[in-house]
């Protein structure tokens, strides 16, 4: 057997053997030793940091979710996931033929926030964003901004909630879009929001935006040189009190539009505007453990600013110009709670369009939403839901036929799982 001798040391190879083991299960306990006072270590800040009050500092926080479902009839298939009255056929079979089956994780979620303390006051920021494409990504799996947004003392700047919306208002359900008739829109703006107790008062200079329906003129030539420009930001406020039952919450809105002939013609009888104004009235009414949400908003060319409308401003043809079309939006939930596991919603929600004589009978006239549930939390930050949604589109028709109607009926089982890692400072 082979030996090895050092300075009269001699061992076997099987007795080096042990001694290198030795020194293995050596280091092995002494790494765990280490991480077991780590643990320890880490378990003493928590629960320091639970007993003893300390400031957050920075929070990551999200969720994955999943839904499944089907649809009985057919939508615009960029919005295969949600219930849109505007993206339902306007005409017989516009997007095929009824009945398809959807799947997607595109609600998930990921943010961020933090809390400063400076000499001007807390410093607050957020920056959130999920994976449910709009625009020239509707229908994908991809990024979108939900909010960029900071606030140091009563002032905040960036994109987050316009005040003329009451997010408070949105229903406990996993319908993506929400009320029709909601005022939602999250937008770029320069807030003020200064202390009135436990109420709330805002104010704020917002991007502005609008779109129009040229209708029945839209081929027209002349009209193609007409552009749109928006000379003053939007103007919006809110104000909420507080009560003993929920809150009372009033906001308004009022903006500039205006559309330009750019061509070179002198004087064109093209140019215009329009003032675009709205009120919004919303509560939430708590009874025992239940929630009543309500909502009414009423105005005129401030459509963008609603959760699912059509466009702001059309062709009048008496008056030969570009009004503001008038709007009224309605929303109405209610949430029950059946005990610690189970809880559910039901509601309704519409809007309608006053529209000009200038729009075509395919034009958007009404639209309602509607939708129940059963909601199961197996435990804690773990959501079940199994809802039932159903939509209508009416169009505007013709003074001597009524506008065409489409519906849609959908069945939607979603699975999520929150998550929130909070940070304090020493």
């Amino acid at each position: 057997m082979f030996a090895l001798s050092v300075e009269g040391f001699s061992t076997s190879a099987d007795q080096l053997k042990s001694v290198r083991s030795c020194i293995i299960l050596s280091s092995l306990c002494i790494m765990k030793t280490k991480l077991l006072i780590l643990l320890l270590t880490f378990a003493s800040l928590n629960v320091y940091a639970q007993d003893t009050p300390k400031d957050k500092s920075f929070e990551v926080y999200g969720f994955a979710m999943m839904d499944v479902g089907y649809n009985v009839n057919q939508i615009q298939p960029d919005w295969y996931d949600v219930v849109r009255p505007t993206k339902l056929p306007s005409y017989e079979n516009e997007f095929g033929t009824d009945g398809n089956m959807f799947a997607g994780v595109r609600q998930s979620r990921l943010g961020v926030k933090s809390w400063t303390p400076t000499s001007m006051g807390e410093l607050k920021t957020q920056f959130e964003f999920e994976l449910f494409g709009t625009g020239v990504d509707a229908g994908q799996t991809t990024f979108r901004l939900r909010h960029a947004y900071g606030q140091l003392g009563a002032v905040g700047a960036g994109q987050t909630w316009s005040p003329f919306m009451d997010i408070d208002v949105f229903p406990n359900s996993v319908e993506y879009w929400g009320p029709n008739g909601m005022a939602f829109f999250r937008n770029i703006q320069v807030r003020w929001m200064p202390d009135v107790g436990d109420n709330q008062l805002t104010f704020a200079l917002e991007k502005p935006g609008a779109s129009a329906d040229l209708g029945n003129y839209s081929d027209r030539i002349e009209l193609q040189n007409v552009k749109a420009r928006f000379p003053i930001p939007d103007f919006s406020g809110e104000y909420r009190a507080n009560t003993g039952f929920g809150y009372i919450e009033g906001a308004a809105i009022l903006r500039y539009m205006k559309w330009e002939d750019i061509s070179s013609t002198p004087n064109s009888t093209l140019n215009g505007d329009a003032i675009g104004w709205g009120v919004n009235l919303s509560s939430n009414i708590n009874i025992d453990k239940d929630v009543i949400r309500l909502q009414v908003v009423y105005g005129a060319g401030v459509q963008n600013y609603m959760n699912d409308a059509p466009v702001d401003v059309a062709l009048d043809t008496v008056e030969k110009k570009g009004i503001a079309l008038p709007m009224l939006g309605v929303v109405a939930f209610y949430e029950h709670n059946w005990g610690e596991k189970f809880a559910s919603t039901v509601g309704y929600s519409m809007l309608q369009i006053e529209n000009s004589n200038g729009q075509t009978a395919s034009a958007f006239k009404k639209g309602q939403y509607a939708l129940g549930n059963l909601i199961y939390y197996p435990a804690k930050d773990v959501m079940i839901v199994g809802e039932v949604q159903w939509g209508d589109r009416e169009n505007l028709g013709t003074p001597t036929e009524a506008g065409y109607k489409s519906d849609i009926l959908k069945v939607q089982f979603s699975f999520k799982y929150n998550f929130s890692m909070p940070f304090y400072r020493n």
